[in-house]
């Protein structure tokens, strides 16, 4: 049985943490995961497995009412790479995660930094009017056009990400973004709504699992959810709200501190290794 702390936080303080957390994921739509799990460890003693559970069950809220505001609000979204990046990531939730773990957990850690830190840089390059792809995509706009293209890509990148998602417990919507941004040369309000829509039916089937198994708390996860729903509505509003060279740079800030803290990480786990008599 999960055993929570001797001084239980209250129902204020974890819908205060789902609200947070629901702000940051409708602001940038990324980066929920990497904000709930600290203060959950802090307020419970979950096992790492339920920590991980109870932050992705959150994100039924921010994904759902983050998608639908950018949706309703004005913002846009890529339904072209989008639908086979949501079919994807959806099926990359179930079925890819054992498949991904089997590559080495140093390698996927240095892809995440690596593409964390090139977004970095097309977005400073952006802000600072210098981008050489001048807001267009990595790829031929004839390729992107093109259905028989697009759907089997988007497809293939969904799957890998949601992977990702399920097996490492991080790195969704950051690595989605990018995604469209950099292949799809969507603009980043854009990406972050079609982000936030693709990972909705991944959190729900994600949640499923983890109640399966016993590996989420339903009611912080119920908790969590309900502070949820206004700040993701507010981050949401506030992304459309801002310029695009404003939140590109709060995105890219974000983006390099969370690659600063994985370097941070992978040091340390170096320094342990190299510590540890064999």
């Amino acid at each position: 049985m999960e055993r929570t702390s001797t001084t239980t936080p209250g129902t204020p303080a974890q819908l205060g943490v789902g609200f947070i957390g629901g702000g940051i994921g409708g602001l940038l739509a990324g980066g929920r995961g990497v904000f709930y799990v600290p203060p959950l460890e802090k307020m419970f003693t979950f096992s790492r497995a339920t920590l991980h559970g109870t932050a992705g069950a959150a994100n039924i809220a921010v994904t759902g009412i983050g998608a639908a505001t950018f949706a309703l609000a004005g913002g846009s979204i890529d339904l072209h790479a989008g639908t086979g990046l949501l079919i994807g990531a959806t099926a990359g939730a179930v079925l890819g995660a054992r498949l991904i773990l089997r590559a080495p957990e140093l390698l996927l850690r240095w892809l995440f930094i690596a593409i964390l830190l090139l977004t970095c840089g097309k977005l400073f390059l952006d802000v600072a009017g210098v981008d050489p792809l001048r807001g267009s995509a990595l790829l031929p706009d004839t390729l992107i056009a093109n259905w028989w293209f697009t759907l089997p890509a988007s497809l293939t990148l969904g799957f890998a990400i949601g992977a990702w998602s399920a097996g490492m417990g991080l790195g969704g919507g950051l690595l989605a973004v990018p995604v469209l941004m950099l292949l799809f040369g969507a603009d980043l309000p854009t990406a972050e709504g079609t982000s936030l829509l693709m990972f909705f039916p991944n959190s729900i089937v994600g949640t499923f699992v983890h109640a399966w198994q016993g590996t989420a708390n339903p009611a912080t996860s119920v908790r969590l959810n309900l502070g949820a729903i206004p700040g993701a509505c507010l981050g949401a509003l506030a992304a459309l709200a801002l310029n695009t060279q404003t939140l590109g740079l709060i995105f890219a800030v974000f983006a390099l501190i969370v690659a600063a803290r994985e370097l941070y990480r992978l040091n340390g786990r170096r320094r342990l290794a190299e510590a540890t008599p064999r």
